[in-house]
């Protein structure tokens, strides 16, 4: 589909300099654009580009406008970064949804299936389970016994839900992923084996929410998992059981969260980090990619190393770290110096 710069710039409230008229079909990145694509401006650093981009449309953040004319078209917003999220949002709604039922694919016939919604070949849903309108569920995808899926989800290939997860409205689950698996529950036996702890909980995903590949988020023990409205999971993420996950935080890959963790609301977590159980996190938390947390965190802390530390002092032991080889001579050339004055 093809969109005017008018057109563009009524969803984003932004302002035209240039032809209104001008028409785009797909984005591009300002250094490698093509005609007829639409671009984007939000870092000074790039700016340099704006005198050779061949795109079409130029989303640009205020600050950034020149006083000279350039070739594309500007859009003018207050922060382009924002408005292109709104705009590639427009455009990926805008592509038409898939529908209907793929076969081979099952569906129990106790399973409750809304309108519009796109089953894809080899998946699997079980007794009982609820999928609300327009959901789109890709191939090999299983959805277990009892589970209800929320109007206008995404699921993507290869993705297993397991028995009694709640996922609410407008959720995206990408490839990989496995929801409502066995927490990781054991009790040594006095011969040191283990025996199982049965996890009879379950998951509870509530409205958009995404969650990217190959992550894992575990049942919980009894009661639930929970992830709170609007949370962002990247690829390779570990919740476990009775992890609770505050609204609208974000967590970067490859972290891992171990059981009954309690993060707040508007936190945001770096990749590789790494949780010890029954911890509390605050509100408005900012981790450092890395760290390791052992113990609880008050609100509107930013804190890294580890294990971890408020900011500054991570900062400034980071600097202490780097000279640890100078350091090491001084403290030689101090004990030569001592040996040299006891000789004398």
């Amino acid at each position: 589909m093809e969109y005017t710069a008018q057109a563009l710039a009524s969803i984003v409230n932004g302002e035209i300099k240039g032809d209104p008229d001008v028409t785009v079909s797909e984005f591009s990145k300002i250094e490698e654009a093509r005609p007829g694509t639409l671009t984007f401006l939000a870092n000074p650093k790039y700016s340099k580009y704006l005198d050779t981009t061949e795109a079409s449309i130029v989303l640009i953040s205020r600050y950034l406008v020149p006083d000279r004319n350039v070739k594309p078209t500007l859009i003018i917003v207050d922060n382009a970064y924002e408005s292109l999220a709104v705009l590639l949002e427009f455009y990926q709604r805008s592509k038409q949804k898939r529908r209907g039922r793929e076969r081979p694919s099952f569906v129990h016939r106790k399973a409750k299936i809304g309108r519009g919604v796109y089953i894809g070949v080899f998946s699997y849903i079980s007794k009982n389970a609820v999928i609300e309108d327009d959901v789109q569920i890709y191939p090999n995808v299983f959805i277990g016994e009892n589970v209800k899926i929320g109007a206008g989800s995404v699921i993507y290939p290869g993705v297993k839900i397991y028995s009694d997860t709640v996922i609410g409205r407008n959720c995206i689950i990408h490839a990989g992923t496995v929801i409502g698996s066995d927490g990781f529950g054991f009790a040594q036996r006095e011969d040191g084996s283990f025996k199982k702890i049965a996890q009879i909980g379950n998951v509870i995903i509530e409205d958009d929410v995404e969650i990217g590949a190959n992550c894992t988020i575990d049942r919980a023990t009894m009661g639930s998992t929970i992830i709170r409205k609007g949370v962002k999971l990247d690829n390779l993420v570990q919740i476990a059981h009775n992890v609770e996950i505050g609204k609208h935080t974000v967590i970067a890959a490859q972290a891992g969260l171990a059981g009954t963790t309690k993060i707040g609301d508007f936190c945001m977590i770096g990749g590789q980090t790494g949780f010890a159980g029954h911890l509390r996190v605050g509100n408005n938390v900012k981790i450092v990619a890395k760290s390791a947390i052992t113990g609880d965190i008050a609100d509107n802390q930013i804190i890294g190393g580890i294990p971890a530390v408020p900011h500054k002092d991570f900062l400034k032991n980071l600097i202490v770290s780097k000279r640890l080889y100078k350091l090491v001579e001084d403290i030689n050339q101090l004990k030569r110096e001592i040996e040299n004055l006891k000789n004398r």
